[in-house]
């Protein structure tokens, strides 16, 4: 077995990779990122290890979500919100119903490409390069909109910067508190299911108000 660097990919099969016509202006921001600060640190990762260590032993349940690929065009603070709200509507349930702690992955934040059966598509009897996500070409078909631009990848790594620092001000901010459970149905139409979720929420509010009373007034450790 080699030993493994950070360029041992470039010497393995690369099925899925665009072949970008200009390999100096590739290089050049291959450069650039080498330089840009980490967009998730060594204590975030091993942070995520150790909790998926726990849900392999059957102590914890691991909820992943989010976008099949994100978009440049459609970027913005309320989508990155409303995302993260899902995300931990779903992991109240979960936690509420499994008893367990929920690790929660999203697909955001770098989730840019696409990978594709073909390489090529054909639309009207025109074949032109497959869409691979806005990190790589452009979804509009013409010949243009198609050609790999490795620019893009210095578009993706801003706009993945933005959403990490928003989701860490949003779940160390309060946001995430369990306290706030009920704000995390604003915006939901009425359904059925969204009063099953207001049930549950209500449940949780009303243990948590207990906890914090009896622990204030010391009930829980005489």
């Amino acid at each position: 077995m080699t030993e493994w660097t950070k360029s041992s990919w470039r010497a393995k099969p690369r099925i899925q990779m665009p072949e970008y016509p200009d390999q100096a202006a590739l290089e050049a921001v291959e450069a650039q990122l080498a330089r840009f600060p980490l967009l998730v640190f060594a204590g975030e990762a091993r942070r995520l290890k150790k909790h998926l260590g726990a849900a392999g032993r059957g102590e914890a349940f691991l909820l992943q979500g989010g976008d099949c690929a994100e978009s440049f065009d459609q970027f913005s603070s309320d989508a990155i919100r409303d995302t993260f709200k899902v995300m931990l509507q779903m992991a109240i349930v979960l936690t509420h119903g499994a008893k367990v702690p929920v690790i929660k992955v999203g697909r955001m934040a770098g989730q840019f490409a696409k990978p594709r059966s073909a390489p090529t598509e054909t639309v009207d009897g025109v074949e032109l390069p497959s869409y691979r996500g806005d990190i790589i070409n452009e979804l509009d078909f013409t010949a243009a909109a198609r050609i790999p631009d490795p620019e893009k990848m210095l578009r993706a790594y801003t706009q993945a910067a933005a959403t990490l620092n928003l989701i860490r001000a949003f779940s160390t901010g309060g946001y995430a508190d369990v306290h706030q459970v009920h704000a995390w149905t604003l915006g939901f139409t009425e359904s059925e299911k969204v009063e099953r979720y207001r049930e549950i929420a209500n449940r949780i509010s009303d243990t948590l108000v207990f906890l914090t009373a009896a622990v204030v007034n010391g009930y829980l450790f005489n």
